[in-house]
């Protein structure tokens, strides 16, 4: 039996990292020699999230045709967010929530995608399929994945069964999903030692908009301000990465978790698509976004529309 690498997308969330070992999980369970990696740091959140259930954070691979032939992606499919070398496998399977972009195989695969909040909530029904029973530490990390990606049941992609999967996990995990959940939630939002640098890729994603290259990185705090007082070097180390990576927009979305607010930090030739998306006006490079906290369903395709019509 050959190995296959199980792996959510670059710059990895709590979701891409705990849907990654929750899926390898099930498919050893189903025989598979299946191992979850990682394509990049965790943060804080993750951290957390994994100690708190005891287990093992996956290794990190920048490239994979090097060891196996097959791989697996969670909670991504856009080549551009995988690993670099995603075009010397073939894909096995996907897992995913969003949109499909960029992405072609040569060979019939098993997709599976559906219009919820979290790639966990597709996996929690894949176990029942299967006849298998999530054990303690997974139904955590999964629990931990709903609520990152719902921030605790308040973003509009949340669902009615991200809701009941996360209500049925933690009971498996044997937590209060809100009090963990709250706690899980400002771990991650601590920035305090992170660098400038981090703070613009610890969740970071590109995507093709039209003919237009884009770069979204979304940061969430307890005060927007923690992140803004570091503006003008946030600026310098955004400006370089548009010019490395020939990016037409670079969007940083500084998200206060409590107010459930963002501000929009936006340079690039195509900043002013900010201002068309949302009929807001930029000053000194920043907006605030009323009610904007998922990049998935309040930015991505408003930012779309923006720049393709």
């Amino acid at each position: 039996m050959t190995k296959v690498l199980v792996l959510g997308h670059k710059n990895p969330d709590t979701d891409s990292i705990c849907s990654a070992i929750a899926y390898a999980e099930l498919k050893k369970q189903l025989g598979m020699d299946a191992e979850p990696v990682r394509l990049g740091e965790l943060n804080g959140e993750t951290e957390y999230a994994l100690k708190e259930f005891n287990s093992e954070v996956p290794r990190l691979v920048e490239t994979v045709a090097n060891e196996v032939k097959e791989v697996i992606l969670v909670d991504h499919n856009e080549r551009q967010q995988s690993v670099s070398d995603i075009d010397q496998v073939r894909v096995l399977e996907v897992i995913d929530h969003h949109r499909i972009a960029n992405f072609e195989t040569a060979d019939p695969l098993y997709y599976r995608a559906e219009p919820v909040g979290c790639t966990a909530t597709i996996l929690n029904k894949l176990y029942k399929e299967n006849g298998v029973e999530i054990s303690k530490p997974v139904a955590g990390l999964m629990l931990s994945a709903i609520i990152s990606d719902s921030l605790l049941f308040k973003s509009p992609t949340c669902t009615d069964q991200d809701v009941q999967a996360a209500k049925e996990l933690a009971e498996i995990a044997g937590v209060n999903a809100e009090e963990y959940g709250l706690a899980m939630l400002k771990a991650g939002a601590d920035l305090s030692d992170k660098t400038v640098e981090q703070l613009i890729s610890l969740d970071a994603k590109e995507f093709q908009m039209g003919n237009y290259k884009v770069e979204i990185a979304q940061v969430n705090t307890v005060d927007t301000n923690d992140v803004l007082a570091k503006q003008e070097e946030l600026e310098a180390v955004i400006t370089a990465n548009v010019a490395d990576k020939g990016l037409d927009l670079f969007l940083l979305v500084v998200t206060d978790i409590l107010e459930n607010d963002s501000v929009a930090l936006a340079l690039g030739s195509q900043a002013p698509a900010v201002e068309k998306a949302y009929n807001v006006t930029l000053e000194n490079n920043t907006a605030l976004l009323k009610g904007v906290v998922s990049r998935k369903k309040q930015v991505v395709p408003v930012l779309t529309d923006a720049l393709t019509k």
